[in-house]
């Protein structure tokens, strides 16, 4: 572990946000895949950094996404602890871009992505890991009381 990371009682954090857009009249999350695994754009949050702008940070290097809109607030969820002592920290941010551009991967900590899907909150379940059940709720919860 780096000595950038920043450890929060002895767990590693990383920031990230639910990209979301309203299309063909429902609310759509935009997943990706890397290394056969769904997920929401989020990476390692540095020493000094605040959660939120790194969130902002790494979901527009990760997409390619600059448009974000926090208009459902800046409350977030975290997942709970994995055995590396990880948890996720997300934000939900509205766009209005529907392509995403992922980078080279060189330029985003070697990681290759695979593609990017826009979902429904339904089709998200089939697509994200059994440990962001709960955000997903949360974030269903969050964007349909707007």
């Amino acid at each position: 572990m780096s000595i950038e990371q920043k450890i929060i009682a002895k767990k590693i954090l990383t920031c990230g946000v639910i990209p979301v857009r309203f299309a063909w009249g429902e609310w759509r999350l935009l997943v990706l895949k890397t290394k056969g695994i769904w997920d929401f754009p989020a990476r390692l949050i540095t020493l000094h950094e605040d959660s939120l702008s790194a969130a902002q940070r790494h979901a527009t290097a990760l997409t390619g996404i600059a448009d974000w809109e926090f208009v459902f607030g800046e409350d977030y969820k975290e997942t709970l602890a994995d055995a590396a002592h990880r948890i996720s920290r997300y934000y939900v941010a509205e766009t209005r871009s529907e392509e995403q551009d992922f980078p080279n991967e060189a330029v985003v900590d070697n990681v290759d992505y695979e593609e990017g899907r826009w979902v429904s909150c339904l089709e998200a379940e089939d697509y994200l890991p059994p440990r962001l059940a709960h955000i997903l709720e949360w974030v269903n919860r969050v964007i349909n009381e707007k």
